[in-house]
C-alpha cells in the first residue's frame, strides 16, 4: 500500500513537506482543487491560491501575506542562490505568472502570464502588465506600470487604475469566500 505523504487543506488543494518543513497556510484561505504548496511557505490570513499552481519552498522561503490572490496556473519560487520570495499584502497575481526570487509589496500587481526573473522588486502599488517579462535585479517603483519582453517602464498609474487594482483584488477576496464554503472537505 502506498503511504500519502501530503495533505489535503481548505478548498481541497495539497500541502506537502520538504526537508520535513511543512507550508504554514492560514485557516480561512481557500486552496483550490489541483494546488500545490511546498515546504517553507507561509501564507497570510484571507488569501486564496486557485486551481493549478505551484508554489514551491525547497531551496528557499517563500512568504505570502495577507488576502493576496494567486490566479490559475501560476508558479511561484526561489532560487537555490539564497533569494526567497516575499509578496505582501493585497497582491494580485495573475493567471499564468511566473514569480522567481522576487519581492512584491503590497498592493502589488502582476498580470496574465507576466514573468518576475531573481531580485526584481516590485514597490507598492506597482505593476507589471500581462505578457511581460521583468529581467533580474529590475525595480518597479510604487504604483509605476511596467510593460514589455523585456518589461520597461510606461507610465505612472493613475488614481482609476489604482482603485481597480484594489477592486480586483477584492472581489477574489469575495469569489475566494464562497469557493471555500462549497469546497471545504472539513
Amino acid at each position: 500500500m502506498e503511504q500519502q505523504i501530503g495533505k489535503v487543506t481548505n478548498g481541497g488543494g495539497m500541502l506537502y513537506p520538504f526537508n520535513g518543513v511543512w507550508p504554514k497556510v492560514a485557516d480561512d484561505c481557500f486552496i483550490a482543487p489541483g494546488a500545490r504548496i511546498i515546504g517553507d511557505v507561509e501564507i497570510g490570513s484571507g488569501s486564496s491560491v486557485w486551481f493549478n499552481v505551484v508554489i514551491r519552498g525547497d531551496v528557499g522561503t517563500i512568504r505570502i501575506g495577507k488576502n493576496t490572490n494567486i490566479q490559475d496556473g501560476t508558479v511561484i519560487h526561489v532560487s537555490s542562490g539564497g533569494i526567497n520570495t516575499e509578496i505582501g499584502d493585497n497582491v494580485l497575481i495573475g493567471h499564468m505568472a511566473l514569480i522567481h526570487g522576487t519581492v512584491i509589496e503590497n498592493f502589488g500587481f502582476v498580470g496574465f502570464n507576466a514573468a518576475t526573473m531573481d531580485r526584481c522588486v516590485i514597490k507598492s502599488k506597482g505593476m507589471l502588465a500581462a505578457g511581460s517579462l521583468l529581467s533580474p535585479g529590475k525595480n518597479v517603483g510604487e504604483a509605476e506600470l511596467w510593460m514589455g519582453r523585456p518589461a520597461k517602464f510606461v507610465r505612472e498609474l493613475d488614481e482609476e487604475m489604482l482603485k481597480n487594482n484594489a477592486m480586483g483584488t477584492k472581489g477574489y477576496a469575495k469569489i475566494a469566500t464562497q469557493y471555500l464554503k462549497e469546497y471545504n472537505p472539513r
